[in-house]
């Protein structure tokens, strides 16, 4: 629908908090085809689970009515975040990665790591996982884990980001790094990179020379340019938008190409669109509404009945 125009989608604001290395951000959307609106709310502190033992990310999706404007639900967005950033990172995988792919190399070894291994499993068939963390031990817990979940599936912690770089056929990068983690000198030719971490200014994954010579692919210009993977570079001046080949949305819709050859290097630098969020939360609402979950409340208040 955004590539058809069908989408109200102002930027992400953000509230930083310097002082605890932490922020807030703020996704509104309307999706003119659902008729729902909404806006997500969530944070990102990195440092919360060994401080404090909170989850680095958590967060709130807030439903609403277009026609009245009356709030319709009020869900939690870490598993709808965690479900919908792998969906993205499948489907581009789907359009963008070799024929045939059944490695995946994961930077990072927290949620998004388990959505993205079932996720991704449903595109690639995979056959094998290679998984890095800067927490050799947290690697070691999802791999375990995960076996035990995928019996078919052989997964190996690596003590290094290159060893997964070059072992794999796809990667995830899924870190909240502020500076280049994968080099290009890692890179083989036909690898598929999904870059998910980037999802505010400042941070970054990829050597910038990577994206010199990759085909990138974006789930918004607009947004990808402030928070994205391509924000530091395009900022720096090592590229400019008119280097990033397509939306992923195009692609779907075939206005463009996909991969178009077996050697190309393709990279998904995707920031997490409020979009994405709204439809998944629209679904989830309407399934817990027909089944009978959540608690109802009253949202409107006293005041209104003196108005009746």
């Amino acid at each position: 629908d955004k590539n058809l125009n069908k989408v109200q989608m102002p930027l992400k604001s953000f509230l930083f908090y310097e002082k605890y290395n932490g922020d807030h951000r703020f996704m509104p959307a309307y999706l003119e085809t659902l008729n729902i609106s909404g806006i997500k709310i969530v944070n990102t502190h990195p440092e919360n689970r060994k401080k404090y033992g909170l989850p680095t990310v958590s967060g709130i999706i807030i439903l609403a009515d277009p026609e009245t404007g009356a709030i319709l639900a009020i869900l939690d967005a870490t598993w709808i975040t965690l479900v919908k950033t792998a969906a993205a990172s499948a489907i581009a995988t789907k359009y963008l990665a070799k024929n045939n792919s059944k490695v995946l190399g994961l930077i990072g070894a927290g949620l998004q790591a388990i959505s993205h291994i079932e996720a991704l499993n449903c595109i690639m068939k995979l056959n094998k996982v290679y998984v890095w963390s800067r927490n050799y031990e947290n690697a070691e817990k999802l791999a375990k884990y995960m076996a035990e979940q995928y019996s078919n599936i052989n997964f190996t912690v690596t003590k290094t980001i290159e060893e997964t770089v070059k072992n794999s056929d796809v990667i995830a990068t899924l870190t909240p790094s502020r500076s280049p983690i994968v080099m290009k000198e890692w890179i083989n030719p036909g690898i598929h990179i999904n870059a998910m971490g980037a999802d505010a200014p400042g941070k970054q994954e990829l050597d910038p020379l990577i994206l010199k010579k990759a085909k990138i692919i974006v789930d918004d210009l607009e947004h990808a340019s402030i928070s994205g993977e391509i924000n530091k570079p395009l900022t720096q001046g090592l590229i400019t938008k008119n280097d990033v080949y397509a939306e992923i949305g195009e692609i779907i819709l075939g206005k463009k190409q996909g991969r178009t050859s077996e050697n190309e290097i393709t990279v998904f630098a995707s920031t997490g669109i409020a979009i994405q969020d709204i439809a998944v939360a629209e679904i989830a609402y309407k399934k817990a509404s027909k089944q009978g979950f959540g608690i109802k409340i009253n949202l409107t208040g006293p005041t209104f009945k003196l108005f009746q």
